[in-house]
């Protein structure tokens, strides 16, 4: 197989991946009939545009329908009937709290009669960030970019967000009073539990104050003292803690997951199969450092190399979501680390191709997607004087593929499902 094709082929299964988590496809199917009264669309995510497009498109002309969703900046779409705000992602911002104080406002208006269209997508943690009476923006933000860079998982991350948020945790439901809610998720979360998508609005909230402190003290975060104060008193009991399963505003409360990365992959090993290719889907839910698994993988790939009765050409495809800890300072997201690491596990090994890239089209804080390696990719940046190793141990994996011309751009997808990767085996 010519290097030229492989790429081609591997970019090309990343498309018909984000064909398969498409909103667009994968909302009408559960959109529940119009109630009584209104139907009131709230929601925050990645996703949001495209699945509030969706709402639109397939929702009675003469049922009423208003609504409000936030989503990244540059995620948007042009809506008609649901009004679509533009926030910041990773880290939240003040337009994204003045849009959450928004929905709590429109929610409060909601009747028996009426229904809560809730549309939640990964990222709806940030988006949707309005933060507890007492703790700042700053300190919200703080907090959050200390655990995102200590590696900790994306649980642990919305298990200290549920406890400092309003939205978070089940509030949204609890806000809606007496009206039906139905929620339609798109998870980005390996296991999709719908509690730590967008860190759960309409879901009973298992998690305590307690457990967010004891997350800070694992990961050594450095919280202002407002932060650590609010946490210490809401687990003294001084306040409410988030809705548990069982309260009564989960009673007319209904959450569906309507996309995950199991669906994302099989998308992608059907386009494998039409090409004549053996796709096998290794793991839809890695959760471990994105060094780890590129060592797991390029193991898994030694032994195929050593088995002559394996099929070739032969694709191996993995999903969920890995981790990095960004102590190094250096620029690159968890796929193009993956990546780099798993180049030098495999040391330049003959007819060896890659790809790995975030479904929601950025990799980490960068403009790319992903990024992609060939067997003579550790040659090509040594040509050009680059130390592929001491760039993955400061983290800084993006420097080596924006120099190899390696990138995968495609700017904002407007889903999100978690994380795409497939080696080829030609």
């Amino acid at each position: 197989m010519q290097p030229d094709h492989a790429r081609e082929l591997l970019i090309a299964s990343f498309h018909a991946a984000l064909a398969g988590a498409d909103p667009l496809r994968l909302v009408p199917p559960y959109l529940p009939a119009p109630p009584s009264g209104r139907t009131l669309v709230l929601g925050g995510g990645k996703a949001a545009a495209s699945m509030a497009c969706a709402v639109e498109a397939h929702w009675p002309d003469s049922a009423p329908l208003q609504g409000l969703v936030v989503t990244r900046y540059q995620h948007s779409l042009p809506t008609r009937r649901i009004e679509v705000i533009e926030a910041s992602h990773p880290l939240p911002d003040g337009r994204g709290a003045e849009t959450a104080q928004r929905m709590l406002a429109q929610a409060a208006t909601l009747t028996r009669n009426d229904l809560l269209l809730a549309l939640i997508s990964g990222g709806g943690s940030s988006l949707l960030a309005l933060p507890v009476a007492g703790i700042s923006l700053q300190s919200l933000r703080g907090v959050t970019r200390a655990l995102v860079n200590s590696g900790a998982t994306i649980q642990d991350i919305n298990t200290v967000r549920k406890h400092l948020t309003q939205l978070a945790g089940g509030q949204l439901a609890r806000a809606a009073g007496a009206a039906c809610v139905h929620a339609l998720i798109l998870s980005d979360v390996v296991g999709d539990d719908p509690t730590h998508i967008a860190s759960g609005p309409c879901c009973a909230d298992p998690s305590t104050f307690g457990d967010a402190l004891a997350i800070l003290d694992r990961f050594r975060i450095e919280a202002d003292a407002a932060v650590h104060t609010h946490l210490q008193r809401g687990a003294a009991g001084e306040f409410a803690d988030t809705p548990k399963p069982g309260d009564a505003c989960f009673a007319r409360t209904e959450n569906h997951i309507i996309g995950n990365a199991t669906q994302m992959l099989s998308a992608a090993a059907d386009y494998f199969q039409a090409q004549g290719i053996t796709a096998v889907i290794v793991n839809a839910s890695e959760t471990q450092s994105s060094q780890q698994v590129a060592q797991s993988h390029a193991r898994l790939v030694r032994q195929i190399q050593a088995d002559s009765s394996s099929a070739r050409p032969l694709v191996l495809l993995s999903g969920g979501e890995t981790t990095v800890a960004t102590e190094g300072g250096g620029r690159g997201g968890r796929n193009a680390e993956y990546l780099l690491a798993l180049a030098i596990e495999l040391q330049a090994m003959d007819a060896i191709y890659a790809l790995a890239a975030d479904t929601d089209g950025i990799d980490g804080t960068e403009n790319n997607a992903g990024a992609l390696i060939t067997p003579d990719t550790l040659s090509r940046a040594q040509a050009l004087g680059m130390n592929p190793e001491k760039l993955l141990a400061s983290h800084d994996s993006y420097t080596c593929f924006a120099a190899l011309d390696d990138l995968l751009v495609t700017g904002p997808t407007r889903t999100n499902v978690n994380d795409y990767r497939a080696i080829l085996i030609a």
